[in-house]
């Protein structure tokens, strides 16, 4: 499909001022990271915030706001902030549990959308300074693109996940942990690593082959969504609803690198959301 040379230039333009906005934190970041950070929780003790969390994504809004006036933005700390056309979507640390207790694993995630369509998105790892970007055309990582790496059949695949958490648990019973091994006893390697947005970053750069996550918001896989597809890989939405929906705005996703197999991860996925629809839930 030929793309219109006018979004082409704006996601471009979209994606320098995305990329300039998480450098802009990293300074911050990078200081506090194992520094004894305070925790708070926000939902359960499962669900954490700290003060940085707060003023990253507050840096992060008032330069993109300078930087392309007509914008709106959905945070995941500071809700919804403005009334423009660009709607921006921004993780200010996705993986604050692993922030918060010295784990290596967590990033920056901002992503800008025109009505319900990706146009750009950048996820920036600010301890190893990894930025992975996307536009209309492509995806890089510190600017060489990225695109098929190889092929892997289950048994060589590592996965990664972060189900099943606490709520999955409550939720799903005794199936969750038997989805859990499940995927343990096919795949090479399960990682548990709590930051969806890197875990779809990875598999965009061929570092792992599948990731799957259950339950998320906009935020924490918006810029990831565009950045495995733009690579060549494969990115799959599910609803507990029949309600049509962008694909980053859907609950639960399989995401997986270009010429991957990954029929047993698929199973386990359709398996939970079929039974959690059967039983009215709905998110």
């Amino acid at each position: 499909m030929d793309i219109p040379e006018q979004t082409i230039e704006l996601a471009e333009h979209l994606r320098g001022i995305a990329e300039e906005a998480a450098r802009g934190v990293g300074p911050l970041l990078r200081g506090a990271f194992r520094t004894g950070a305070e925790v708070q929780q926000k939902a359960n003790a499962h669900d954490l915030v700290t003060a940085f969390d707060q003023a990253s994504e507050t840096a992060i809004a008032a330069h993109l706001f300078a930087a392309h006036p007509d914008s709106r933005i959905l945070g995941e700390e500071g809700g919804h902030q403005g009334e423009g056309r660009i709607e921006w979507i921004v993780d200010p640390i996705d993986g604050t549990s692993n922030f918060a207790h010295g784990v290596a694993f967590f990033c920056v995630s901002i992503a800008a959308a025109l009505d319900g369509e990706l146009l750009a998105g950048v996820v920036y790892d600010p301890i190893a300074e990894l930025m992975f970007s996307a536009n209309a055309e492509g995806a890089w990582l510190n600017g060489v693109r990225l695109g098929p790496q190889g092929t892997s059949t289950e048994t060589e695949s590592s996965l990664m996940t972060d189900y099943p958490s606490a709520e999955a648990l409550e939720l799903d019973g005794q199936a969750a942990l038997e989805a859990f091994g499940t995927l343990v006893s096919r795949y090479a390697t399960v990682r548990r690593t709590v930051s969806g947005a890197l875990g779809l970053a990875h598999v965009a750069a061929g570092w792992t082959d599948i990731t799957l996550g259950f339950d998320t918001n906009p935020w924490d896989v918006a810029a990831g969504v565009l950045l495995v597809r733009r690579s060549g890989g494969s990115y799959l939405s599910y609803r507990y609803d029949d309600e049509a929906r962008p694909a980053h705005e859907a609950p639960v996703y399989l995401a997986t690198g270009p010429r991957v197999s990954a029929a047993t991860a698929t199973r386990v996925v359709a398996e939970r959301v079929a039974a959690r629809r059967a039983m009215g839930y709905r998110r």
